[in-house]
């Protein structure tokens, strides 16, 4: 039977509440059918809705499934950092101080919180890699836009959600971008070019998920952190970078990406913009 659950809907990976992208956050989803769970998170209609159960894992904090609008997901960025931080202000305390452990279909999360309260998230390794086939390519060059020569890099980024990425030149071109994504009604695209040298980021990021319900994602951890794997992996970033994503639809989004030996952090700011009860 519906009753009143702790909810929170989350801004994540902007300090200006309302420029990033919001996650809705059921925190007590004890007792809710997968069927339930799709039926709420297609009511809400964001990109992505949370739901929090205990974890199977002794190890874990907390368990998170993930849905869009139109399929459950093993993991997503932006839903990882806006539920902890949902789940901190909630209450929840952690097993390890200043660390947390998100239990999740694609295994296991480390976040951290670092002392201005940021979080961030440990990439996860992609399920999928390598380089684009050529068709695949020139189908994502003409639904973009572009001339294939104007991808100057392509590679499968998937950990979860299933993301292809190609690169362009500069920021600038991926700004301009007005893709028709008819023909690829499946796609998961994400596209990355640089910002000019006396830029405050260093990169432009946008998301295109037509499969996912979603025609551009606002801000997008998991694909930022594949796409950070694979160019810092193949020495074309830096390893420690700032992407901006979401100037093209009116918001700001700032992600920051570091990695530290083997491992690639993600993180962003999140601001608890509503909270309350959800009847569910």
């Amino acid at each position: 039977m519906p009753r009143n659950r702790s909810f929170a809907q989350v801004d994540v990976f902007s300090a200006v509440p309302y420029r990033g992208n919001p996650v809705a956050v059921i925190l007590d989803a004890e007792g809710l059918s997968g069927q339930d769970m799709a039926r709420i998170a297609s009511w809400t209609n964001l990109s992505e809705t949370t739901f929090v159960l205990s974890p199977t894992d002794p190890s874990a904090d907390y368990r998170l499934r993930i849905f869009t609008p139109a399929r459950e997901l093993p993991f997503a960025g932006h839903p990882t950092l806006g539920s902890a931080a949902a789940w901190l202000h909630a209450g929840g305390t952690p097993r390890s101080a200043g660390t947390l452990v998100q239990e999740c279909d694609a295994g296991l999360v480390q976040l951290r919180r670092d002392a201005s309260d940021v979080l961030s998230f440990a990439a996860p390794e992609v399920i999928r890699s390598g380089p684009l086939d050529e068709d695949h390519v020139q189908a994502i060059a003409t639904a973009l836009g572009v001339d294939r020569t104007d991808i100057l890099g392509h590679q499968w980024v998937d950990n979860g959600p299933g993301w292809a990425a190609v690169r362009l030149a500069t920021a600038r071109q991926v700004l301009d971008l007005v893709p028709d994504f008819t023909a690829l009604p499946e796609a998961k695209v994400g596209v990355i070019g640089a910002h000019a040298e006396d830029s405050d980021h260093e990169y432009e990021i946008r998301a295109f998920a037509p499969g996912m319900g979603i025609v551009e994602d606002p801000v997008t951890g998991s694909l930022n952190a594949a796409v950070a794997q694979w160019l810092i992996g193949a020495g074309l970033a830096p390893n420690k970078y700032t992407a901006t994503q979401g100037t093209a639809i009116g918001r700001g989004g700032v992600v920051s990406i570091t990695r530290e030996g083997d491992e690639v952090w993600v993180g962003g700011a999140t601001t608890i913009c509503f909270s309350g009860t959800a009847f569910a």
